[in-house]
């Protein structure tokens, strides 16, 4: 007798401790990706940025973010700007395939093979550009990097400059490599 007790609780200690191991796995929080981490940073730029008077938005219009070329983002960009307001604008997300339609972006995060080509179309326009260095191709004036195994940013202060664009001291100071 003493053996099926001894088999029964033995039984159940293992049912508890994967019962415990589940638990434990479902309630710790996964780690954001670095699509997230990029998808959360967006939107929160445009707090630091000063567009010139031309470049900002008239009237009730929203800031305009768009995403030109490769989409990595789909919903989570979408969810990061639902929350977030530029003066007191909304800030909506367009995605489009050429810069031919970003002349009204405030920001432009450009992806994709055809990075190159999109940021040259865009020019000296006083649009944002921000690209990912972590999936290769050309710099915008910021460029997500990887340290560490941590998403980051780097600005291209000249790049900002040329396009009339003022970069607050308090993003400047959070990237880890400014180009003057």
């Amino acid at each position: 007798m003493a053996a099926v007790i001894f088999g029964k609780g033995r039984a159940l200690g293992r049912a508890i401790a994967a019962l415990t191991l589940l638990m434990m796995s479902t309630a710790l929080p996964a780690e954001p990706t670095d699509t997230a981490v990029e998808a959360a940073f967006l939107p929160r730029f445009a707090r630091y940025v000063t567009w010139p008077v031309t470049a900002t938005p008239k009237g009730s219009d929203p800031f305009l973010l768009c995403v030109i070329g490769n989409d990595p983002f789909g919903g989570l960009l979408d969810d990061a700007a639902r929350s977030q307001l530029v003066n007191g604008r909304r800030i909506v997300v367009r995605r489009m395939d050429s810069a031919a339609a970003a002349d009204s972006c405030q920001i432009a995060y450009v992806g994709g093979s055809r990075s190159g080509a999109i940021l040259a179309a865009l020019g000296r326009k006083p649009v944002l550009t921000v690209t990912d260095a972590i999936n290769g191709g050309q710099r915008g004036i910021i460029d997500f990097v990887l340290v560490d195994g941590r998403v980051r940013f780097s600005i291209d202060q000249s790049a900002a400059d040329k396009r009339g664009l003022s970069i607050s001291s308090r993003l400047l100071a959070l990237a880890v490599g400014v180009k003057q």
